[in-house]
């Protein structure tokens, strides 16, 4: 019995897992996607004028454009990442807005982001949020560009729509295609037309 258990249990002790290749980016695209959806519509839904006024408190220059900005890129940029879409260009000012976050407000809380101040009777009572989640959600942002959306992806829909293609391409023209701009050559032609 403990043999067969331990035998059971050895695929699961070390990473990778044995799963499907690429799934590792589903739990990231949903977190981070819902994460910064969430977090630009509850800036519409209190008012777009709540949040400038406050980066205009904090002394943010162009506190109107940059709070609309910081909307449409949370909830523009959490869409993408949802569906798994343009993931490496809707990154890059998601990261500048978690950036932003880090340097101007988070930064003097330090990194934790759960700070249990008290507790009485009406709950649990918490200190100013540190730069830990900023964080996490920048490794989750740059584990998907480097590591791709994964399945169920727009960006995974078009790697392999183009992966098809240049295989269809290479069976057609042959390896020496490439070299000469794709123009097929005369054996690829006789080979596929021997098919």
């Amino acid at each position: 019995m403990h043999m067969t258990l331990a035998y059971t249990l050895r695929p699961l002790a070390f990473a990778p897992l044995p799963a499907p290749p690429g799934f590792f980016a589903l739990p990231l695209r949903f977190i981070v996607g819902y994460g910064f959806l969430e977090h630009g519509y509850a800036k519409l839904a209190r008012g777009p004028d709540v949040f400038i006024g406050i980066l205009h408190a904090i002394g943010m220059p162009f506190s109107f454009f940059l709070g609309w900005a910081t909307i449409v890129i949370e909830v523009i940029g959490g869409l993408l990442i949802l569906c798994g879409a343009f993931v490496p260009l809707a990154s890059l000012p998601m990261i500048v807005v978690l950036l932003v976050a880090i340097f101007t407000v988070h930064l003097p809380n330090g990194f934790s982001s759960i700070k249990l101040v008290a507790y009485d009777g009406s709950g649990a009572h918490f200190g100013q949020p540190g730069y830990e989640t900023d964080l996490l959600y920048l490794a989750a942002l740059l584990a998907l560009c480097f590591g791709g959306a994964g399945p169920f992806s727009l960006d995974g829909y078009v790697s392999a729509r183009r992966r098809d293609a240049a295989q269809c391409s290479l069976r057609l023209h042959g390896p020496a295609a490439a070299d000469r701009g794709g123009a097929p050559d005369r054996e690829a032609k006789i080979r596929l037309s021997e098919n």
